[in-house]
This record gives C-alpha cells, structure tokens and sequence, in this order.
C-alpha cells in the first residue's frame, strides 16, 4: 500500500523510484487483485451515489505518457458513468483565461455522491506555467497556498481528495513515446511537443518535487505512484482509493417503515 507524501517531504523522483515496489505479485496475479480492487470500488461507489452527500476527487498527474489515460480507464472505466465523472485539462480556453486560474478547475468538481477524475489538474498552474514562464515567478509562487486552502475549502464541504503523481522513468518514458508513433491505434496521441518537454526534464523534476513538497497535506494528500509497469501502478492507485472509499464508509438511505408499509398495501 502506498504511503502518502508528509508535508514538506521530498519526494525520490529518481528513474530507481518509477519502478513497482519489491514483493509484489506477477502480471497475471495484479490483474486479477486489480479486478476484485475495482469491483469494491464499483460496490462503494454505488452506495456513495445513492448518499448523495459526499465526493471523491481523484487527481491523476504526471509526466507525458505516464499512464493517466491508462489508469483512468483501467480502475475507473468499469464504474456506473452517472456517478462517476472524468475531466481532462489542457491548454485554457480564451473564456477559461478571462477567469482566475482555479475557475475552471472549480466547475469541474465532481457534485455530492459522485467520484471525479481530473486528467491533469490545477496543478499545471505550478508545473507548465512555471516552466515555460508563462506568469512572473511571484505569481505562481503563491499559488501552492492558494491550492491548499482551495482544496482544504472543497475537503471542508464533503469532498475528498486523493492525489498521485504517476512517476515514469526518463528511458520508460521515451519507449512509450516511441510506441505511440509505431501504434495505429495510438499514434493519433503522438504530439512532436513531448519530445521537446523532455529537453526539460530537469525543470519539471523541480517543478514536481517543489508541487509535491509544499501540497502535500493532511487533507488532500499526494500518492507518489511507481508507474513504469503498468499493471503495478493501477493496483497501487486502486488500493489508496478503496482505502479511501472505505473510510468514508457510504450508506444506503433507509427507507421509512411506514412508506414500506403502505407500498405493500398497494394492489
């Protein structure tokens, strides 16, 4: 089971740390654990949507071709699609740019008894923006505290918040990358600007460690996820959010005796 990220910890994000933890089942074996992990999921998402009183928000950040499009589809494609919603974030829209940056992030919040998953997130206001200078560095400086008390405001109103940043190794990365272009059904996901990101792997490694660092809290914690196999990082996501789920233990609303009883008066 993952461990979450202590506030004001650094997190290993060398190329040993994007491989699965030591002890852990063959592909077949994680395959089968990942099938009983999101058939719990399914069972406790079902009871959440039925409360209707509390979220889930699940943030899948990391690195171009580190698997958020596979883990979104492999532990939360299986979930009933009413109560369980994806939101994908890429470049703002002029309207989205018109706005504070968490604006749009905010509209995208998963509503009371459903569980939302945000490909990519608020946190490219502390990743790409600051990378590439699109703001003054004093401007995105003081977005981390902002972040955290946006997200200890959402925590406070009933949503919980699950956060992993996938972590892929350099070597992984370009393989995967490579792939896309030699898969027909992948290669529409190839974009010539990923290989000009890795110019910055370093940049981002400093943009991520200090996200990590200065984000991680007790009430919206982040997951550092082992992603360069992938039957092992959808496990490790899988485990945190049953664990999470469980928590949080949703009920089934009881139904009033005396409509029960006059529902069996009905001919």
């Amino acid at each position: 089971m993952l461990k979450p990220l202590a506030l004001g910890g650094t997190a290993d994000l060398s190329d040993e740390a994007a491989r699965p933890p030591s002890g852990l089942p063959d592909k077949a074996e994680l395959r089968d654990r990942l099938g009983k992990l999101v058939e719990r999921i399914d069972q406790l998402q079902v009871a959440l949507f039925a409360e209707n009183r509390r979220a889930l928000l699940v943030v899948l950040q990391g690195r171009d071709a580190s698997g958020k499009d596979g883990a979104t589809r492999n532990v939360f494609g299986p979930l009933n699609a009413q109560g369980c919603v994806v939101s994908a974030f890429k470049r703002p829209s002029e309207l989205e740019l018109a706005h504070d940056y968490l604006w749009r992030v905010h509209m995208e919040m998963p509503r009371r008894g459903v569980i939302g998953v945000f490909n990519r997130s608020h946190y490219e206001d502390v990743l790409v923006v600051r990378v590439h200078e699109l703001v003054p560095a004093d401007q995105w400086q003081q977005r981390y505290d902002q972040i955290n008390e946006f997200e200890r405001m959402l925590t406070e109103n009933g949503t919980t918040i699950l956060k992993f940043f996938l972590h892929i190794s350099r070597k992984e990365q370009k393989e995967r990358l490579l792939g896309r272009l030699e898969d027909p059904t992948k290669n529409w996901k190839y974009n010539p600007g990923d290989f000009e990101e890795r110019k910055r792997w370093d940049e981002y490694t400093s943009a991520y460690r200090d996200a990590l660092r200065r984000c991680s809290t007790a009430w919206a914690p982040w997951y550092v996820v082992p992603a360069d196999k992938k039957a092992a990082r959808d496990v490790l996501i899988a485990e945190v959010v049953v664990q999470a789920l469980e928590a949080m233990n949703p009920e089934f609303p009881r139904v009033d005796p005396e409509l029960l009883r006059k529902a069996k008066l009905i001919d």
